[in-house]
């Protein structure tokens, strides 16, 4: 048997590293690209993945749903007016993962640019139980408001996708678009203008009241005490762990952070032992 220097050791650990940083860059889908190797965007991967493949995630959709579809069946009317909802469309009805997936393996977060190519193939695929509990919306006569921050120009393409998946009040009417403001309240009071709303729907706190708006992190968990009875009631929460104001909160709201700059922030709230 021949004699292992240490030398000849390490020129196989060496060898072995060398070949499992190469395969580190190999995707599943059978292209090549750099694994993210920073917080925020491989968080994405992880998190898509719950969004795709968790039976939990899915569970936690239709609980959201079922809650809502309990809200509508028992609410007496207080006027005259058309009954409605409001609901977000993003990771409240539509699944974009797909699009945080594809900017996480090319090792970018969110562009404006590949978000409206993304939206405008409107191809994004219902969250678990969403058409079943919008079509229970029609049967009732509850008209469905969609109130998204997707800016004007994909206002076409949205619908669009609606339409794709059969969902129903997917028209102009019903579609509420970011207009000069990011906030959602004018549009909301324009809905309660002509409309009863029974409740509302969305993955963010921002979604259901201005008073959770652009707030830091112990701010937006107050508010959420304050509101405590809301929830479940008149508002209902989706699970979103991609994205949102739970994220901006972290760094104040300053998305121009680079990625190792978000994850300095992001290590530092972190609690371990």
């Amino acid at each position: 048997m021949k004699r292992i220097t240490g030398f000849s050791v390490w020129i196989v650990v060496l060898i072995l590293s060398t070949a499992a940083c190469k395969e580190s860059k190999m995707i599943g889908t059978g292209n090549t690209a750099t694994l993210p190797a920073n917080i925020s965007l491989n968080g994405k991967l992880f998190t898509s993945l719950f969004q795709q493949k968790a039976a939990e995630y899915r569970a936690l959709c239709l609980q959201g749903y079922n809650i809502a579809r309990y809200r509508i069946e028992n609410y007496k009317p207080k006027t005259n007016k058309k009954l409605a909802i409001i609901t977000d469309i993003d990771e409240t009805l539509l699944d974009n993962s797909p699009y945080a997936v594809h900017q996480a393996y090319l090792g970018k977060e969110f562009e404006s640019a590949s978000w409206y190519n993304w939206t405008s193939m409107a191809m994004a695929d219902t969250m678990p139980g969403a058409g079943a509990f919008l079509h229970f919306c029609a049967s009732k006569n509850v008209e469905v408001f969609y109130v998204t921050n997707r800016d004007e120009k994909e206002r076409e393409n949205t619908i669009l996708n609606l339409k794709k998946l059969g969902l129903p009040y997917a028209d102009g009417t019903h579609m509420l678009t970011r207009q000069t403001t990011s906030t959602k309240e004018p549009r909301r009071q324009y809905v309660m203008k002509d409309h009863e709303v029974i409740l509302l729907m969305g993955d963010n706190l921002a979604d259901f009241s201005a008073l959770f708006e652009k707030k830091n992190m112990e701010d937006r968990s107050r508010q959420v005490n304050s509101f405590s009875a809301e929830f479940g009631d008149r508002f209902i929460v989706f699970p979103n762990s991609n994205y949102g104001d739970w994220e901006g909160s972290l760094y104040n709201y300053k998305y121009n952070l680079s990625q190792a700059q978000k994850d300095s922030v992001m290590k530092s709230v972190l609690k371990s032992y």
